[in-house]
Protein backbone atom coordinates (compact mmCIF):
# COMPACT_ATOMS: atom_id res chain seq x y z
CA UNK A 1 0.00 0.00 0.00
CA UNK A 2 1.42 3.34 -1.00
CA UNK A 3 -1.32 5.88 -0.34
CA UNK A 4 -1.94 8.55 2.27
CA UNK A 5 -4.63 7.67 4.80
CA UNK A 6 -6.28 9.97 7.34
CA UNK A 7 -5.55 8.75 10.85
CA UNK A 8 -6.51 11.45 13.36
CA UNK A 9 -6.60 15.15 14.09
CA UNK A 10 -3.36 16.72 15.30
CA UNK A 11 -5.16 18.09 18.37
CA UNK A 12 -6.07 14.51 19.36
CA UNK A 13 -2.42 13.51 19.78
CA UNK A 14 -1.14 14.81 23.11
CA UNK A 15 1.90 17.09 22.98
CA UNK A 16 4.96 14.90 23.68
CA UNK A 17 2.62 11.92 23.50
CA UNK A 18 1.52 9.32 20.99
CA UNK A 19 -1.32 7.40 19.44
CA UNK A 20 -1.25 3.91 17.92
CA UNK A 21 -2.37 3.05 14.40
CA UNK A 22 -3.06 -0.66 13.98
CA UNK A 23 -2.30 -2.17 10.57
CA UNK A 24 -2.24 -5.72 9.25
CA UNK A 25 1.55 -5.81 9.41
CA UNK A 26 2.39 -3.90 12.60
CA UNK A 27 1.29 -1.27 15.06
CA UNK A 28 2.60 2.20 14.25
CA UNK A 29 3.29 4.76 16.97
CA UNK A 30 2.48 8.34 15.93
CA UNK A 31 4.17 10.99 18.08
CA UNK A 32 3.61 14.75 18.40
CA UNK A 33 6.45 17.02 19.48
CA UNK A 34 6.14 20.26 21.42
CA UNK A 35 6.54 22.10 18.08
CA UNK A 36 3.64 20.07 16.55
CA UNK A 37 6.08 18.06 14.42
CA UNK A 38 4.70 14.54 13.94
CA UNK A 39 6.62 11.30 13.56
CA UNK A 40 5.58 7.72 12.84
CA UNK A 41 7.61 4.62 13.67
CA UNK A 42 6.93 0.93 14.15
CA UNK A 43 5.74 0.51 17.74
CA UNK A 44 8.49 -1.96 18.68
CA UNK A 45 11.94 -1.18 20.04
CA UNK A 46 14.72 -2.96 18.11
CA UNK A 47 16.13 -4.29 21.39
CA UNK A 48 13.35 -6.37 22.99
CA UNK A 49 10.30 -5.14 21.02
CA UNK A 50 9.17 -2.80 23.82
CA UNK A 51 6.15 -0.59 23.02
CA UNK A 52 7.70 2.72 21.95
CA UNK A 53 4.25 4.36 22.11
CA UNK A 54 4.47 4.02 25.90
CA UNK A 55 7.90 5.66 26.07
CA UNK A 56 8.84 9.23 26.92
CA UNK A 57 9.32 11.58 23.97
CA UNK A 58 12.00 14.28 24.13
CA UNK A 59 14.09 16.24 21.60
CA UNK A 60 12.96 14.23 18.56
CA UNK A 61 13.59 10.89 20.26
CA UNK A 62 11.59 8.41 22.31
CA UNK A 63 12.96 6.42 25.23
CA UNK A 64 11.78 2.81 25.29
CA UNK A 65 9.92 2.04 28.53
CA UNK A 66 11.56 -1.38 28.95
CA UNK A 67 15.32 -0.75 28.85
CA UNK A 68 15.74 3.00 28.19
CA UNK A 69 16.97 2.71 24.61
CA UNK A 70 16.64 6.08 22.86
CA UNK A 71 15.24 5.94 19.32
CA UNK A 72 15.55 8.86 16.87
CA UNK A 73 12.03 9.48 15.54
CA UNK A 74 13.25 10.96 12.25
CA UNK A 75 15.35 8.02 11.05
CA UNK A 76 14.42 5.21 13.47
CA UNK A 77 17.99 4.63 14.62
CA UNK A 78 18.93 3.77 18.19
CA UNK A 79 21.21 6.34 19.81
CA UNK A 80 24.71 5.29 20.94
CA UNK A 81 25.98 3.25 22.53
CA UNK A 82 22.99 1.11 21.45
CA UNK A 83 22.52 0.04 17.85
CA UNK A 84 19.49 -1.02 15.87
CA UNK A 85 16.71 0.58 13.88
CA UNK A 86 12.92 0.63 13.55
CA UNK A 87 10.86 1.34 10.44
CA UNK A 88 9.81 4.96 9.96
CA UNK A 89 6.71 5.97 8.01
CA UNK A 90 5.99 9.12 6.02
CA UNK A 91 3.55 11.36 7.85
CA UNK A 92 2.14 14.83 7.21
CA UNK A 93 -0.36 17.32 8.61
CA UNK A 94 -2.75 19.29 6.41
CA UNK A 95 -5.34 21.65 7.91
CA UNK A 96 -5.01 19.95 11.29
CA UNK A 97 -5.57 16.45 9.89
CA UNK A 98 -2.76 13.87 10.22
CA UNK A 99 -2.06 11.57 7.26
CA UNK A 100 0.11 8.45 7.22
CA UNK A 101 1.62 6.62 4.25
CA UNK A 102 1.76 2.92 4.99
CA UNK A 103 4.66 2.08 2.71
CA UNK A 104 7.46 1.85 5.25
CA UNK A 105 10.96 3.06 4.72
CA UNK A 106 13.18 0.08 5.41
CA UNK A 107 15.72 0.82 8.12
CA UNK A 108 19.37 0.90 7.21
CA UNK A 109 21.41 -1.27 9.54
Amino acid sequence: MNQWIEITLLKDIPVLGSRIVETEDANIAVFRGSDDQVYAVKDACPHKQGPLSQGIMHDGTVTCPLHNWKINLTNGEAQGPDSGCVNVYPIKVEDGQVFLKLQSEEPEV
